[in-house]
């Protein structure tokens, strides 16, 4: 089945519409989660999926301080600590980043019939660069992209400063927030769209407990599984869609 779940039957049609990134977009969380399994293992410990939704989404000192805190090594390992360490490991496996099923099709279809596109993603500049230079030509069909280290950013998701700034960069901006649509996997990210008063589907890692899902609009189990009419957008070419 396509749709896990959703809540509430009416959906106000959408006019624009704002990516996440990682998780989302991009193949990426699996590094993370690689990263994080090596550096906890020497302090035999083991990292899980409860630990990783409170990371997902957020800036990176935040999810830094909250790994050292939840798994108990803030003694033994500082967040910059742990932060420069992963950076080694995390530089040499985002040259190789996949999309995710359905991204390319979702983002050339809705640049095709004109809806304004853009990405919010908590990646600082160099991380976006290392993980989008196998796909510039797909992320050049953005509007703009707004980054965690954006000075208009102040606070990481859940708070919707990534959200309002980048409703704030489309064409005749800043555009009302239920007329946006965001997507998002991670939980921070749906409690960021939520509080900037958009809409959102969820696209979650299928690991991730469906606790998290609630918040969300509409939840997916694949990009390849929105169906633009619902939001009021141009349906897909292929009669299949």
């Amino acid at each position: 089945m396509a749709t896990i779940s959703a809540t509430g039957s009416h959906r106000e049609p959408v006019t624009h519409v704002i990516f996440d990134m990682d998780g989302l977009l991009l193949d990426t969380e699996k590094f993370y989660t690689e990263v994080q399994e090596i550096i906890l293992s020497r302090y035999n410990k083991t990292f899980d999926w409860s630990l990783k939704a409170k990371m997902m989404g957020k800036k990176a000192i935040e999810s830094a301080r909250i790994f050292v805190e939840e798994t108990g090594l803030s003694d033994s390992l500082s967040a910059e600590d742990f932060l420069v360490e992963r950076e080694e490991m995390l530089q040499k496996l985002f040259p190789s980043s996949e999309l995710m099923p359905g991204a390319s099709r979702l983002i050339r279809h809705l640049h095709a019939k004109g809806i304004p596109i853009c990405v919010a993603t908590g990646s600082h500049m160099r991380h976006f660069v290392l993980k989008t230079q196998r796909h510039g030509e797909l992320f050049s069909l953005m509007h703009h992209v707004v980054k965690g280290d954006d000075p208009e950013v102040k606070q990481g998701k859940p708070s919707p400063d990534i959200f309002l700034a980048a409703a704030k960069r489309f064409e005749g901006g800043p555009m009302d927030s239920c007329k946006c649509l965001v997507f998002e996997d991670a939980p921070a990210g749906v409690l960021a769209a939520k509080n900037a008063g958009m809409s959102v589907v969820m696209v979650p890692d299928p690991r991730l407990d469906i606790s998290y899902h609630t918040s969300a609009d509409q939840v997916l189990s694949s990009l390849l599984d929105f169906n633009p009419t619902e939001w009021g957008l141009p349906p897909f070419d292929d009669a299949k869609s």
